[in-house]
């Protein structure tokens, strides 16, 4: 059974959750702070998924997501928070999140976005090959990692789907609608600034100088192309 990590420190809202998670097939680990989260994923390394929410006691969803980020690139993380804020969503996002949810919201949303996360990381290698390579980047699409130079980078599922996507479409213009599509699903209910927030933090790990980016350049009012 897939299991999902649940953080969030109201009662009433985890309950709500959990209980719909349950009944979508997932198993579900519980957690009231964020020093609990870090605990319980260390006692259940085969979770797939965390929700986090940001507001909590003690350490916050941001820190918390940053610190899972850093121990484990491949794990899907959703924040949840009940503020709007533009900046909170960038802040989650660039923190290692890939995906946000802003409270109040359905269990029909979460769900297809805890659906979508994991359909991304258990994405079926290509038969036709293992690799592209296209200098100075090498993509192997079995072991689904990404090397610039020889040099292994560290990637998140969703950062992943990304390269893999535009590698695919090399020198093609893509929409952020496209790509949206691609990577969240046509299902999708979230907005189009979380393709350019991802793409901010892939220019930053792959790119020599992410103000000036060579590889993944901006097709304004339209969307990316990818340049290697």
């Amino acid at each position: 059974m897939k299991k999902v990590l649940v953080l969030e420190d109201e009662s009433s809202i985890r309950g709500f959750i959990v209980i719909n998670l349950r009944r979508a097939g997932y198993e579900v680990v519980e957690a009231e702070t964020g020093e609990e989260a870090l605990q319980k994923l260390h006692e259940h390394p085969d979770t797939r998924v965390c929700l986090l929410d940001i507001m909590l006691p003690g350490i916050d969803g941001f820190e918390v997501c940053r610190r899972i980020r850093m121990a484990n690139p491949q794990i899907g993380i959703i924040m949840l928070s009940a503020r709007s804020q533009e900046m909170d969503k960038v802040t989650g996002l660039m923190t290692g999140a890939d995906d946000y949810v802003t409270k109040p919201f359905s269990p029909a949303e979460l769900i297809a976005r805890v659906d979508a996360l994991l359909r991304r990381s258990g994405e079926a290698a290509p038969s036709r090959s293992a690799e592209l390579l296209q200098p100075p980047f090498l993509l192997n699409t079995d072991n689904r990692t990404l090397e610039k130079d020889g040099v292994r980078i560290k990637l998140t599922q969703l950062e992943y789907s990304i390269v893999k996507l535009f590698m695919e479409n090399r020198g093609k213009a893509l929409s952020r609608e496209a790509i949206l599509d691609a990577i969240w699903g046509k299902g999708y209910f979230g907005e189009l600034k979380i393709v350019d927030v991802n793409v901010r933090r892939l220019r930053l790990k792959i790119e020599d100088d992410a103000q000036e980016p060579k590889y993944i350049s901006t097709v304004w009012g339209y969307g990316y192309k990818w340049n290697a």
